[in-house]
């Protein structure tokens, strides 16, 4: 408990007065320079997605692929989700930002991330008509020995960053899973299949909810929780991601 009050304790510290960049740990002296927890370097590596992607799956394309229908990944495929947002690929830096968020170490790196998610890609997003904005819940044991999630604390700066409708207990996971190394689409479906549910003050009927993880990889954990909210009578679910593997 005095470690974790420790570490609390010296992450908001580095969010208040970062002397240091919060993902390559340049100091507020080197030639790069740092301003609002971010070197120069990184904030612009992180605010600048250097590839097209597929709106429908967030996925890597070629600068000429027609994504009318989707791309070579999702095409044909049921995504349980209806688009998907990006901050950037998971490459250097982004990469190492959301690995420091995996501790509570990293929860202001998560908010100010969350922060830039609004800044960068704000507009598109409003633009998909989003009514409120609801993280991928992690399991309680896992939450737990971890002290916070890093999705939940990405979705509240965002929701906050857009003006929209923040609803952090929308979704709950009920069932723990393994990691998800399955090596096909269809194992990883199943592992995560049934892990959601949503909570009985849920009031999404006829609404758009925006999903919100760090890391998307086939998509699995994201269109498992974008299903279980659309049984509970969502219109439309959107995802944001921070990194698209």
């Amino acid at each position: 408990m005095r470690r974790i009050a420790a570490e609390f304790a010296r992450n908001i510290g580095r969010l208040l007065y970062p002397q240091t960049c919060l993902i390559c740990d340049a100091g507020a002296g080197d030639s790069a320079g740092v301003r609002h927890g971010l070197c120069n370097g990184c904030k612009v590596a992180v605010t600048t997605d250097p590839f097209p992607a597929c709106p429908r799956c967030a996925h890597t394309v070629g600068p000429h692929t027609d994504t009318t229908h989707g791309c070579t990944e999702c095409r044909g495929t049921a995504l349980g989700f209806d688009q998907a947002f990006r901050l950037g690929p998971y490459d250097e830096p982004l990469r190492t930002a959301i690995l420091r968020t995996k501790s509570l170490a990293g929860e202001g790196l998560a908010d100010l991330l969350g922060r830039t998610f609004a800044e960068c890609r704000g507009d598109a997003i409003r633009a998909a008509g989003i009514d409120l904005v609801a993280p991928v819940p992690l399991h309680w044991w896992r939450k737990w020995t971890r002290g916070y999630n890093q999705s939940e604390a990405v979705a509240r700066e965002l929701a906050a960053g857009l003006g929209l409708a923040f609803a952090p207990r929308l979704l709950r996971r009920v069932r723990w899973t393994p990691q998800q190394v399955q090596p096909t689409r269809e194992a990883r479906r199943e592992n995560v299949k049934g892990a959601f549910r949503t909570t009985r003050r849920a009031r999404v009927i006829g609404r758009t909810v925006l999903l919100v993880d760090d890391v998307m990889t086939t998509g699995s954990t994201l269109g498992e929780a974008a299903r279980t909210v659309r049984a509970a009578g969502a219109d439309r679910v959107v995802v944001a991601v921070l990194a698209r593997k």
